[in-house]
């Protein structure tokens, strides 16, 4: 039961991740612009530091966005997963991040920007849930959406992960290879 409740999320958070709102939403074909993802911890294709995994203590890690002015952005969300054979599940959805924002200090699980809310995460946590495996493909996803997140507080991740999907209008990702 566990193992197929993680592939219906893992499917999901995929479709999010890749854009495509359209089959498990109503989104309708837009153009999405892209943002810059960066972190001072964390590069492009390298590993997951270990102070940010579950053999550490730091927490979720920093992350910095940009992207051209979207004046219709009114919100921004993360999402943090994996979807590698060694490791999937999604580890962190942090959303309605107002869109004035463009980074997160160290630990922003624990302490999100006023209004934003966190989803239960593959775990069943609610908050940054630090991947184990130590090989894994590990995506910390930035969109810009066009509205707030709406939904009740015991939301499924699955709802969540649609009303993202179905308010993006740009998206950015920084994915880390392995955990050191």
């Amino acid at each position: 039961m566990r193992r197929a409740a993680v592939l219906v999320t893992a499917v999901a958070s995929a479709l999010v991740v890749s854009g495509c709102g359209a089959i498990i939403g109503t989104s309708e074909a837009q153009e999405i612009a892209r943002i810059n993802v960066s972190s001072p911890d964390l590069r492009e294709g390298r590993p997951l530091p270990r102070q940010f995994s579950c053999l550490g203590d730091q927490g979720s890690p920093p992350l910095r966005w940009s992207s051209r002015p979207l004046e219709e952005a009114e919100t921004v969300a993360i999402v943090a997963d994996s979807n590698s054979a060694e490791s999937s599940g999604v580890y962190w959805v942090l959303y309605n991040i107002p869109a004035s924002m463009t980074e997160l200090g160290p630990n922003a699980s624990e302490s999100p920007p006023e209004g934003s809310g966190q989803a239960k995460v593959t775990s069943g946590k609610a908050g940054y849930e630090p991947p184990c495996a130590p090989k894994g493909t590990y995506r910390f996803s930035v969109y810009t959406l066009k509205g707030e997140v709406e939904v009740q507080e015991d939301a499924s991740l699955s709802t969540v992960l649609r009303s993202i999907a179905d308010l993006t209008i740009a998206r950015g990702r920084l994915t880390a290879v392995n955990i050191e």
